[in-house]
């Protein structure tokens, strides 16, 4: 992955784009075409079928205009263990938003227990506009892309940065104009729920069992308010504030960076408890990273290699460290690997540190789809900006971000002036559609809506949980105490909440607070 792709990996921006048919969708008064599976074309599942199906189902590129013509969705089935005793069909979305969701199907007993499994047929799809789905395409060659790219820095300090930055994101709105078509405009959570009430009568189910992860819980809320009445169970796991999020999106994003700091500052606090067990832990954790990051701040510190530990590099490897609890105990290394460069101790050379020495913040994996030949056709999509900018509503101009991101960052330090030149940049720029829902949040299911909140974490904060679970018309909260992004698949008392409320429809008790399975930096046993 090129330095450009990889900046923009970092801020979520996934480049990508459309295709369209241009048929309409086979429907008959009785409702849409039943979906098709037959076996997976698919490498994924060539050397273990298993019990897994696939399918492509056509919906309309706008749900009230037909002559629009139409896309594909793909989808992918996980037949249910015990087909004799199934209740129906139950949908995922892994979030993103622009996250493909076709093989969560595979691994679905990593989230589940084996009574879902056998009483439901999992499935996952890829949303409109996002990877085996007709995609949502504004350039057509990788280098079309890297050129737009290749000015973006994910935290911009200087002029020149933050010029740049939004010089990106204006002539990447134009190629969305020039290249999208008419899918540009309609991308909103409003079309997703839209279409997976589609899927749902397609797969012959009266009624919905959803899970949504992250952006995906902004997916279920809007279904629950469009169709209250088609609602059996949902799963929202890690949540956004569906309110703020669309009608108050600069509050909603500076309050994301808050969460990323408060989940900073948890990962510090336990890591001074652990002591020994954390490699940042001796001293103050806390004084420490705040060095650390001023030092970085000024100047990067240089790599044998030649390339540098910058603040893009800092923030991004950072912030990505806190999804997940597993990678703690490395972050809190490649962060003590830092710091002995920047403050070595009195009397002591400074150390050298390589970039194989910090795996965890410089060396996440590649995205495959950012890897192309010269002149290569581009493969990618871009619905990550696509739905975010369908569905978020900002009032601030350009001229204001630098004030903006000045203030989010005396808040968030590490995290404030990077979440404000993310979508509060782009979005104004965007040249798609904006048909979003926004409200009332308050329609009421046959069964409460099952909202979990884990209390560290980053991405999508615990207040925005309680947030969530207050204005739906019905909902319980279930409350974890732990980190990372999502609970589900790491908290087996979650998860058997979960497996009795999707299988039998019973309500896990109010005010119980879950723990994780393990917490970080642990002695191992």
């Amino acid at each position: 992955m090129g330095k450009a792709s990889r900046t923009v990996a970092l801020v979520g921006a996934l480049l990508a784009g459309i295709a369209f048919a241009g048929v309409p969708a086979t429907a008959s008064a009785q409702g849409p075409a039943k979906v098709e599976w037959e076996a997976c074309d698919d490498a994924r599942t060539a050397q273990d079928p298993g019990p897994y199906s696939c399918a492509e189902y056509r919906v309309p590129i706008d749900h009230d205009n037909a002559a629009l013509g139409t896309l594909d969705l793909a989808l992918m089935r996980r037949a249910a263990n015990k087909p004799d005793q199934k209740i129906g069909s139950l949908f995922l979305n892994p979030g993103g938003p622009g996250a493909s969701g076709t093989t969560m199907a595979m691994s679905a007993e990593h989230y589940f227990e084996p009574a879902v499994l056998d009483r439901f047929d999992i499935i996952g799809f890829d949303p409109r506009g996002v990877g085996d789905s007709t995609p949502l395409r504004c350039f057509t060659t990788d280098e079309d892309a890297e050129e737009v790219q290749s000015r973006l820095v994910s935290v911009p300090t200087t002029r020149q940065q933050i010029s740049d930055a939004l010089s990106t994101y204006r002539d990447y709105g134009q190629f969305c104009e020039r290249n999208a078509g008419p899918l540009l405009q309609h991308m909103s959570t409003r079309a997703v729920a839209r279409d997976l009430d589609l899927l749902r009568q397609a797969v012959g189910d009266d009624t919905l069992n959803f899970a949504g992860f992250s952006y995906g819980t902004l997916l279920g809320a809007t279904y629950a308010n469009l169709y209250p009445d088609k609602v059996r169970t949902m799963v929202l796991d890690g949540n956004v504030d569906p309110s703020a999020r669309t009608t108050d999106s600069l509050r909603h994003d500076r309050q994301r960076a808050e969460g990323f700091e408060h989940a900073l500052n948890g990962f510090l606090t336990e890591c001074g408890k652990a002591g020994k067990e954390c490699a940042f832990g001796d001293g103050e954790p806390r004084r420490k990273f705040d060095e650390l990051l001023e030092s970085i701040r000024a100047e990067p510190v240089d790599l044998p290699d030649g390339s540098p530990v910058d603040l893009n590099a800092f923030v991004g490897g950072v912030g990505g460290a806190l999804y997940s609890p597993t990678a703690f105990r490395g972050l809190a290394q490649d962060l003590q690997e830092l710091y002995s460069v920047v403050k070595p101790p009195p009397g002591t050379e400074p150390k050298t540190v390589r970039a194989g020495d910090l795996d965890t913040l410089l060396n996440p994996e590649d995205d495959p789809r950012h890897d192309g030949l010269t002149d290569s056709e581009y493969t990618s999509d871009d619905a990550f900006f696509a739905v975010n900018c369908a569905d978020k509503r900002f009032s601030h101009t350009l001229g204001d971000l630098p004030g903006i991101a000045g203030s989010w960052e005396r808040d968030a330090p590490l995290f404030g002036r990077y979440q404000a030149f993310a979508d509060p940049a782009a979005c104004p720029q965007w040249k798609g559609g904006t048909d979003a829902y926004r409200g009332p949040w308050n329609a009421a299911t046959e069964n409460p809506v099952l909202v979990v909140g884990n209390y560290y974490d980053p991405a999508t904060r615990y207040s925005f949980a309680q947030r969530m679970a207050d204005e739906l018309g019905y909902a319980r909260l279930l409350s974890v105490d732990a980190f990372g992004h999502c609970s589900l698949g790491s908290a087996s008392g979650v998860d058997r909440a979960v497996s009795d409320y999707l299988v039998n429809l019973t309500v896990p008790p109010r005010g119980k607070v879950y723990q994780p399975d393990s917490r970080p930096f642990e002695a191992p046993q």
